[in-house]
């Protein structure tokens, strides 16, 4: 029955196109929000990277987690845009491939290394006489080169299982990007192996990750509990409150998107999370990190006088 279908090459993204009052509105609000998280996130790597004071784990972690920001947002934003001004958003079934690899890909690897993040925080404040030994250079490279290369494997899998699949029915992707939930719906073959990677996907970033952090800022809460001085508390709080912030924004999108059954799936609750997870949430990530911080400032200050202010 399959030869007597046509197959899939290329896909419509209906985007918002169902309010059209909305485009132009849309159009500007995400040009803006591209335009600030990918200023925001260049600048964080320019002031890492040229400044030698902020070669430290924290700043090495912030250095890649504002990569992957970078990947994110553009790995989507420019199709996404375009859907604003087109009548019809069509991607090809390549192009749609591929901007699922890259934003999985870098979409997971914020999470793992949102959990990496609060075991550097739990190392400086649980452990600070060992955290230069705990931290060393070394590990930390591992530890960011591990998540990368795994999120890479993992996303490879998801995408493989995907290309395997057969569309021959309709087209049209009830979201703004291409996306696992709304595209194993489009399927015409069986989508049993890529549901049971999704339950172990969920399982590991969605789960497991989000109890490894709960942990780690139990006993990071628990130290600055013992502390005797407010000044040592206060101290130690401000060095992971950004961390906090990002964590709790992410996740909060996460769970409200993902930890549910494909069979669940909703296109209008999921445009919403994909707006905070792959706009405001790569947006505001270098805002948190900036405004609150003395360092980064200091370092930006060097390059663009305003940052003094």
């Amino acid at each position: 029955t399959m030869s007597n279908k046509t197959m899939v090459t290329e896909f419509i993204l209906q985007g918002f196109s169902e309010h059209p009052q909305y485009h132009v509105l849309l159009f500007s609000c995400f040009l803006s929000l591209y335009s600030v998280a990918l200023t925001g996130n260049v600048l964080i790597i320019l002031a890492i990277t040229f400044n030698p004071g902020l070669h430290t784990p924290m700043y090495f972690f912030l250095f890649n987690l504002a990569t992957m920001d970078i990947i994110c947002t553009s790995s989507i934003m420019p199709k996404a845009l375009k859907g604003l001004v087109s009548e019809k958003n069509f991607i090809s079934f390549g192009g749609c491939m591929a901007q699922l690899y890259f934003l999985t890909w870098s979409a997971s690897s914020e999470l793992l290394l949102l959990t990496v993040m609060a075991y550097d925080r739990y190392a400086a404040i649980c452990h600070p006489l060992h955290y230069s030994t705990m931290m060393s250079k070394a590990f930390c490279s591992m530890l960011a080169a591990g998540v990368w290369l795994l999120c890479a494997f993992n996303t490879a899998i998801h995408t493989g299982l995907m290309m395997r699949l057969s569309f021959c029915g309709p087209n049209i992707i009830t979201h703004f990007f291409c996306e696992v939930p709304p595209l194993l719906l489009l399927s015409c073959s069986s989508t049993y192996a890529n549901s049971v990677m999704i339950v172990l996907a969920d399982a590991f970033y969605g789960i497991l990750n989000f109890l490894m952090t709960i942990v780690s800022y139990g006993f990071i809460i628990s130290s600055i509990l013992k502390m005797r001085t407010s000044e040592g508390k206060q101290k130690a709080f401000s060095t992971c409150s950004s961390h906090l912030i990002v964590v709790c924004m992410y996740y909060t999108a996460v769970f409200y998107a993902y930890i549910s059954p494909v069979s669940s799936y909703s296109a209008e609750k999921s445009k919403v999370a994909g707006v905070l997870y792959t706009m405001l949430s790569p947006t505001l990530n270098p805002l948190i990190y900036t405004l609150r911080n003395k360092e980064v400032k200091a370092a930006l200050a060097k390059f663009f006088p305003f940052f003094r202010c």
